[in-house]
């Protein structure tokens, strides 16, 4: 396993002056606090400013960095600021010293591994290293209704009515039988698959990485970069209680069907802070890739963010995300990849240095569809296919349970 390794980008030949900067109400709005908050932050010191005749202006990096140090905060009792309101538990996952763990196995040493094979273990607890998935019936009406859509769909979309349109077709889809659910879960995923228009040339072979590929990509297969989506999609599997996985358990809760557990977490995963982050990290690379300066895209996309630069900083992990540096490292170490491994060096290096973020599975998303010459929103189709079986293998635990415990009280708090 190569492990990616950050080259030493000189950031501070950058002209820093040159790049755009922040109004004091785009600073306030993206630290989400009060222009008297924001001004009491400066006379404390916490944040430079420049006084210009048209008012105060702000360093974007220099905001970011600031609001970085504002998320690593402990929260305060009665506030969660982000972090959990309550404790599942799980019996997949497992996020300790840094590292990620499916049922004790180090995710590094899985991301090796095709993922039905990994897929129909977690879900059945069996290894079966030829695994293949099939759709079955309801394939064709799932194509039908992706057909109907207007042309400003995207494949997320087409995913998203597939699953019901499978739904519709299985007699068994109220069964919550862990076998018919493993079942289901197969099927599904290949459906998601399948109901996507291929784009790419030349013979492929049936995994589920090789559909993908000819789906997301118009060139012919190469081996290393199949791989790499394989990879992608095992390390994109389950990962603690993230929304959508809450949204998955809090229906699965209720007993929802399998297909409604998936069309939850859908939903939830449809979300530029969580599964379409991808996107904006693929946006920013492919500007440092055609030779923008790093920290004048970084510093444009802070502008236009609302939250964290995308593709940095994971709560989970204070010193980077493995996800990433598994995924990065396998691109750096494709000589095909090189300018895209010297874009996340540059981009990594300012986000370093100004804020000391470190790179999350987002940025390795972003860098793997840029390097695959995939749309922007490839990364967004690869997760919502991984964490379909991640859904289910939380909502088979959750079919285990007392119905509804994931049922909230509220607490009227109105006039």
């Amino acid at each position: 396993m190569v492990n990616w390794i950050y080259t030493n980008v000189n950031v501070d030949r950058i002209n820093m002056d040159a790049l755009p900067r922040l109004t004091a109400e785009q600073t306030a709005e993206r630290l989400g606090v009060k222009l008297e908050t924001l001004y009491a932050y400066v006379a404390r010191g916490r944040l430079q400013r420049q006084r210009t005749v048209d008012g105060s202006t702000f360093d974007p990096l220099d905001v970011e960095r600031f609001a970085a140090s504002r998320r690593r905060r402990p929260a305060t009792p009665g506030h969660s600021e982000g972090r959990p309101l309550m404790v599942i538990e799980t019996r997949f996952a497992l996020i300790e010293d840094g590292e990620l763990f499916y049922r004790g196995r180090p995710v590094s040493e899985l991301a090796a591994e095709p993922f039905e094979t990994v897929a129909r273990w977690a879900l059945t607890g069996r290894w079966d290293a030829a695994a293949r998935f099939s759709p079955g019936a309801g394939l064709e009406a799932a194509r039908a209704a992706s057909a109907a859509l207007p042309a400003s769909a995207g494949d997320r979309d087409r995913q998203l009515v597939a699953v019901a349109a499978l739904a519709a077709a299985d007699p068994l889809r109220a069964s919550l039988d862990p076998d018919i659910v493993a079942s289901a879960a197969e099927r599904l995923v290949a459906g998601m698959v399948e109901v996507l228009p291929e784009r790419g040339a030349g013979p492929g072979g049936d995994s589920i990485a090789d559909r993908l590929h000819r789906r997301l990509v118009e060139a012919e297969p190469i081996a290393s970069d199949t791989a790499l989506l394989d990879a992608a999609l095992v390390l994109l599997l389950d990962h603690d209680i993230a929304i959508s996985t809450l949204a998955a358990r809090a229906a699965a809760s209720a007993r929802a069907t399998p297909y409604g557990v998936v069309v939850a977490g859908l939903g939830a995963l449809d979300s530029p802070l969580h599964g379409n982050a991808s996107r904006a990290a693929h946006r920013l690379l492919a500007r440092v890739v055609t030779g923008e300066e790093a920290a004048r895209a970084v510093a444009d996309t802070v502008l236009t963010a609302h939250g964290p630069v995308p593709g940095f900083g994971q709560p989970l992990y204070p010193e980077g995300d493995p996800r990433a540096r598994i995924l990065l490292g396998r691109l750096a170490a494709d000589p095909r990849h090189a300018r895209v491994a010297d874009a996340v060096d540059a981009v990594t290096a300012v986000m370093r240095d100004r804020t000391g973020a470190h790179p999350n599975v987002d940025l390795a998303l972003g860098a793997l569809t840029v390097a695959c010459g995939m749309r922007d929103d490839a990364g967004e189709v690869l997760f919502a296919t991984a964490r379909t079986v991640g859904w289910l293998v939380h909502a088979l635990d959750e079919y285990a349970q007392p119905p509804l415990r994931l049922r909230p009280v509220g607490r009227y708090v109105g006039d």
